[in-house]
């Protein structure tokens, strides 16, 4: 929590026009850390012409600039090769989200041997939505057959109306087939802006899933086998 709040307080400073010597000595980090934090932090002129005023240099001011057309070449360099990721991609076959799904669920679904429940938890609204087609298309499940519980951190049980609103509305199942939100008793590793609502965490259940999970094992096991 500790190290958000100094981050955030690094890209002001950073903003400001403050150099990585400056920003670590005010808030007692490594320079290594603050120049991780502020690495995708774009330099304008007012900032370049402030860090080199305080270097009375003109060599410094040459330096900043190089420093932040490398920069930008790594961020255009990182760009191309997720569109480059994406074009590989490219449209999802009907076997290809059979195997995704598996392989999804076999690292966030229910695999305990204690029972034979069908259900997925994460908290990336993404995967939640790739797992409910994953349900629907490939196993046949119908809406109704949803149930979703949400896990948040007691220190959010303010905001567990405004997160059950948010999930029925991405996943499209209504609040009747939501369960109790369960409230966590633990300490938050994260820090989250007033403007950004915390969801916790949901696990997507299907009802009468027991024939479906023997399924799944076979697919599993199928799976791990190649």
């Amino acid at each position: 929590m500790a190290n958000t709040l100094k981050k955030n307080k690094a890209l002001v400073l950073r903003r400001r026009g403050r150099s990585i010597t400056e920003i670590s000595e005010r808030l007692d980090v490594p320079k290594s850390t603050v120049g991780v934090w502020c690495r995708n932090f774009k330099l304008g002129k007012k900032q370049i012409d402030r860090l080199a005023k305080r270097q009375e240099s003109g060599s410094y001011k040459g330096r900043m600039r190089f420093l932040e057309k490398i920069r930008s070449e790594r961020l255009f360099e990182t760009r191309k090769l997720k569109e480059e990721g994406l074009k590989e991609v490219s449209s999802i076959k009907r076997r290809d989200l059979f195997v995704s799904g598996i392989a999804m669920y076999l690292s966030e679904g229910s695999t305990s041997e204690s029972n034979e429940e069908v259900s997925f938890t994460n908290s990336d609204f993404r995967t939640i939505l790739f797992m409910k087609k994953w349900f629907m298309d490939i196993c046949g499940i119908s809406e109704d057959r949803f149930i979703i519980q949400i896990r948040i951190n007691k220190a959010h049980r303010n905001k567990v109306r405004d997160a059950e609103n948010y999930w029925s509305k991405i996943t499209g199942v209504p609040l009747n087939q939501f369960t109790k939100t369960i409230l966590i008793d633990s300490k938050s590793k994260k820090v989250y802006p007033k403007d950004n609502v915390y969801y916790g965490t949901i696990r997507l259940k299907v009802r009468q899933g027991t024939k479906l999970r023997r399924k799944i094992n076979g697919w599993v096991e199928g799976l791990l086998k190649t």
